[in-house]
């Protein structure tokens, strides 16, 4: 599971999307289990080996206020995907392993609301966030459920079902942002939604090899009949035409939804509006690098480059959308 953190938009440090495998940067992960409690490990391990990860925001330009809590936002969210993804046990299940722990986790967040010390690291930090920014306690349950349903889907029958996971998955990623930078309104938070759900497909079509590898197809079962596609197409070398049309069909949904979205950075200033607008020109450059690429996602991962961002942050900036 990724989040739109991510956007999707990309790198902790550079606010580029960046070309780095998934794969290579959790290579190096130590067990992600060991995170959740405090006494083991620094919560800045848990993002220390995760390279290519996408991050909505230009940390560097922005105030030290807002750098640390989009950071812990990061760490919360980086830990939530691992114990989704990566936790590992002696265990013979795998599933109730991170079941568990994400139910842990859960415990965690509950502990901020009810006044108690967290136990994990990650949630001390995220803690402070939450009582600085008055972040409510659904946008973090939401990301954890996300994990849980990972653990028990790996197909989506319609694209409803598959932007109702969005909803758990990247959707609270932007609201807790828009917390942090004190712009939380529901007008917003409705645009803010359609960008988030639009950066998650992005990056599900990007990583459709990525994801079948690792047992999972986001691509919804109506889409893939509708132009003819198989599983056994998607784990060709290569997109052959069927599967690019269907590429091109989902890249060109998208990107409509991305642009319904976009209203929300007019309504902003300042640091937020920045922020947002790099959510903009992450997504609108991974974009037009599966389209660059022909709509072949199969062959290797689309990721935008640094040229292209940098006119749709400027773009996306100046015009308000």
């Amino acid at each position: 599971m990724r989040h739109c953190l991510q956007l999707k938009l990309h790198s902790l440090e550079n606010n580029c999307v960046t070309g780095g495998s998934r794969d290579s940067g959790r290579a190096g992960r130590t067990g992600v289990r060991e995170h959740v409690r405090p006494s083991l490990t620094r919560a800045e391990e848990v993002v220390a080996n995760a390279p290519g990860e996408n991050f909505p925001v230009a940390l560097r330009v922005l105030p030290a206020r807002h750098r640390r809590h989009l950071t812990n936002l990061y760490f919360f969210a980086r830990l939530t995907d691992d114990l989704g993804d990566e936790a590992r046990g002696t265990q013979a299940d795998v599933t109730a392993l991170r079941l568990k722990l994400l139910d842990e986790l859960a415990a965690d967040v509950g502990r901020i609301y009810s006044g108690d010390a967290p136990q994990s690291p990650v949630m001390q930090a995220m803690a402070e966030t939450v009582r600085e920014c008055h972040v409510p306690a659904r946008p973090l349950l939401d990301l954890i459920q996300a994990n849980r349903q990972d653990q028990l889907v790996t197909r989506y029958r319609t694209i409803a079902e598959l932007t109702r996971y969005c909803e758990l998955s990247a959707n609270p990623v932007g609201q807790i942002v828009l917390y942090i930078f004190g712009a939380a309104t529901k007008a917003r938070i409705v645009l803010s939604d359609s960008i988030c759900t639009a950066l998650q497909l992005v990056e599900h079509w990007q990583d459709v090899a990525e994801d079948l590898a690792n047992g999972r197809i986001y691509l919804p079962g109506e889409d893939l009949e509708r132009f003819g596609c198989t599983e056994a197409d998607l784990a060709a070398p290569t997109a052959g035409p069927a599967v690019r049309q269907l590429m091109r069909f989902e890249t060109d949904r998208a990107a409509r939804m991305l642009d319904s979205g976009a209203p929300l950075v007019h309504t902003l200033h300042g640091a937020a509006r920045l922020a947002v607008a790099g959510y903009l020109a992450g997504g609108r450059a991974a974009l037009a690098a599966i389209r660059a690429q022909e709509y072949d996602v199969l062959s290797g991962t689309p990721r935008g480059r640094k040229p292209r961002l940098a006119a749709e942050l400027v773009q996306a900036y100046v015009r308000g959308r």
